[in-house]
């Protein structure tokens, strides 16, 4: 019995790309076995130089290695096993390559890494014919040769959050029409600071999440809440600020449709820590976010300063080197925070040239642009830190962000997950979707997909149609 479930083990090849991208990667496999070409400890050592996430991840790759190949002091052509420390879930073994590639299609290049990689897969299979032995590979053109050439191969799904995007939680939730008839019973309402609050019971109070908005569009007043409470008895609802009414605008905005009205709420709730704020191009996600920033720093006084920051991953080619500081050479990045700028600072029709002109200097004073290369052991105190463009970010630099912030500081993430332009990123492992899921329900944060856009009726059609 158990010789049958040593045979049933399946063997993992694992390309480069894998490891670079997730260097816990070798730790995944539970109890299947991992094998390693010799190859890509060639790779690994090419890409170790720099102060890039990749470099890093190389490194990182090449100490795990180190310290699983030390332990065994016996014959390590017979696996190495990977289980570390306080893990039991881990029970296979790492396999590197003592033998030679299997003989590839003259078409393909022998020289080329990863057609030595393929040679590999080749071989063990042809060695191994009772095994399955599937390769992984985070890059498409090698999953497809390799299976022309009659491997198996797979995406590596450990990093995906999500497998549809469609799944992804959006912050907000439609009550149905029977509510307050399924949830009436034994009601309890009050006022706190101008605010309802309602306390209900019932079946749907179990799939509520802390600050989730809640609402209902039938009839001529519109509900619009969100979860204030809850335990498994019961749930408090409270009803939002209405920041569509001219009496509450920010920073002469006001929210255009329900859900910039929720996102308002999440921005300019002093209790709320971690907003993140999804939607297509055009849907208000950067005005929102700086509105609310300009008004709590330079009104409330809430924070000291703006920081804002992005990932520098280009759409078309590369321009090359840029001259100047950190900031200047941040700035053509920037042209959403100038271009909602100029928005927020043509608000002010009663100010004229002149007095818009000193608005405009006060507020670059007090917002600062700052690169994510630079951001490892920095703390923010009393900040507003938007990081725009963040579906372009790992799990693990988004970590490293969010890490930053110190007391006091509230930390907006924006980005759109249709737009992702970092290499083997894909919806459902992009930074983004992963803090969005890992955030829900916490007490401090709050999500709110974004889903009418307001730029014009041209960008409106250019995103459905296009």
């Amino acid at each position: 019995m158990v010789k049958k479930h040593v045979e049933e083990k399946k063997l993992f090849v694992l390309d480069t790309n894998v490891l670079l991208h997730d260097p816990t990667s070798l730790f995944q496999f539970e109890e299947h076995d991992v094998y390693l070409p010799m190859i890509i400890l060639e790779e690994l050592d090419n890409n170790k130089k720099g102060m890039t996430e990749v470099a890093r991840n190389a490194r990182q790759v090449s100490r795990f290695l180190d310290e699983i190949v030390n332990k065994e002091k016996g014959d390590i052509s017979r696996g190495i096993p990977l289980a570390r420390e306080g893990e039991i879930n881990v029970t296979g073994s790492l396999f590197l390559q003592t033998l030679s590639g299997g003989v590839l299609p003259s078409p393909l290049n022998h020289e080329k890494g990863d057609n030595q990689i393929l040679a590999v897969a080749l071989e063990l299979k042809r060695a191994q014919p009772n095994r399955p032995v599937i390769l992984v590979s985070k890059d498409i053109n090698m999953r497809i040769k390799a299976r022309a050439l009659g491997v198996e191969a797979e995406d590596y799904f450990n990093d995906k959050v999500l497998e549809d995007s469609d799944l992804l939680y959006t912050g907000t939730r439609e009550l149905p029409s029977d509510f307050w008839d399924s949830h009436g019973k034994d009601i309890e309402s009050w006022q706190e600071q101008g605010r309802t609050l309602y306390r209900v019971k019932g079946p749907m109070v179990n799939t509520f999440l802390l600050n989730e908005f809640v609402y209902q569009d039938d009839g001529d007043t519109p509900f619009y809440a969100f979860v204030k409470e809850k335990n498994n008895q019961f749930a408090v609802l409270q009803t939002i600020r209405d920041y569509t009414s001219q009496k509450n605008n920010i920073w002469g905005i006001n929210a255009a449709n329900r859900e910039q009205n929720f996102a308002l709420n999440l921005l300019m709730d002093p209790d709320i820590d971690f907003v993140t704020l999804l939607g297509q191009a055009g849907t208000g996600k950067t005005l929102l976010t700086l509105a609310a920033g300009l008004m709590q720093t330079l009104e409330h006084q809430t924070y000291s300063e703006i920081i804002m920051t992005r990932v520098t991953v280009p759409v078309g080619e590369d321009i090359g080197f840029l001259p100047g500081t950190e900031e200047e050479k941040m700035t053509p990045w920037m042209g959403a925070l100038e271009d909602n700028l100029d928005v927020l600072n043509k608000n002010d029709d009663e100010a004229g040239d002149w007095g818009r002109a000193a608005t405009r200097d006060l507020i670059r004073s007090r917002i600062k642009i700052k690169s994510l290369n630079f951001m490892r052991g920095r703390t923010f105190l009393s900040k507003y830190l938007i990081i725009d463009e963040a579906q372009n970010l790992t799990p693990k630099q988004m970590k490293t962000l969010i890490t930053r912030a110190g007391p006091g500081t509230k930390v907006v993430c924006l980005g759109n997950i249709a737009q992702i332009d970092t290499p083997y990123l894909t919806e459902g492992s992009s930074g983004l979707t992963y803090v969005v899921d890992r955030f829900k329900g916490w007490r401090h944060s709050g999500h709110v997909t974004l889903q009418r856009g307001e730029r014009s009726r041209l960008a409106d059609y250019a995103a459905e149609v296009l």
